[in-house]
């Protein structure tokens, strides 16, 4: 029941719902817990999810044949996230992947040095950096962003809830801080989701990646005012009326 309502769900928000594959098992499930002040945590029960293997990603490659961009996360078997970044970067497509749940070991370097964009929270950065995870000020964000860059990964932006986003690009050395705009925050679920299809989109529309990026958060603060994760996803539209009327700082450069 769980498949055939997400699949309704896509095909109301028009989405091309074609390469779906339906198999026997149990759907995948998060369990969320909201603490009043929109904090969230999460736990996953992956069903099916780890059956997808990567000979799926084979027999499937024509539909990545024409994408910009590819969007990959870690709720999958990590052998079959690999074979699909590897996919992509042959069709010479953006990969961006937000390595969420956070991995208890080391992300794969095969995985790492396929991947063009990594967008990690700021739990998920520390983790990956092999540090205690918490809140993390922008400048502690540089200095786990270029430890990751240390691993491999090419552009880092590590997502700093309220605070925005710390833009990490490889290509021109310096960080950015990126901060997003001031909402009273319902429910925090699905917006690292929210941004990174914000940022799929923008980068689609050859937007740069700091422009790419406050987009991301523009789309990512509107999502967190309302409850629930796919509910909450906002339209193109009202992200746009949004930025319009919701002015917020400068980019800042970092040191570090």
């Amino acid at each position: 029941e769980f498949g055939r309502e997400m699949r309704e769900n896509l095909n109301k928000a028009g989405c091309n719902t074609e390469g779906i594959r339906s198999v026997k098992g149990v759907s995948g499930v998060a369990l969320i817990f909201v603490a009043a002040d929109g904090q969230n945590s999460i736990i996953v029960v992956p069903g099916v999810n780890n059956d997808f293997a990567p000979e799926h990603i084979e027999q499937d490659a024509a539909q990545l044949k024409d994408a910009k961009i590819v969007l990959l996360q870690l709720e999958n078997p990590t052998s079959t996230v690999i074979a699909a970044a590897q996919a992509a970067r042959k069709t010479r497509a953006c990969v961006i992947l937000d390595p969420a749940p956070a991995p208890q070991q080391p992300l794969p370097q095969e995985l790492i040095r396929s991947v063009d964009i990594m967008t990690p929270n700021e739990t998920e950065a520390a983790i990956l950096a092999g540090l205690a995870p918490g809140t993390l000020q922008p400048a502690q964000a540089v200095q786990i962003g270029r430890k990751l860059q240390g691993m491999g990964a090419a552009t880092v932006i590590v997502k700093l809830g309220s605070q925005g986003c710390v833009l990490l690009n490889k290509d021109k050395g310096k960080a950015t801080l990126l901060s997003a705009p001031a909402v009273t925050a319902l429910d925090t679920t699905a917006a690292g989701d929210v941004f990174g299809a914000g940022l799929g989109v923008a980068l689609s529309e050859g937007l740069d990646l700091p422009s790419a990026c406050r987009f991301a958060n523009y789309a990512a603060s509107l999502s967190v005012t309302k409850l629930g994760a796919q509910a909450a996803v906002p339209t193109r539209k009202e992200v746009d009326e949004f930025a319009k009327k919701t002015p917020v700082p400068n980019p800042t450069d970092l040191a570090g």
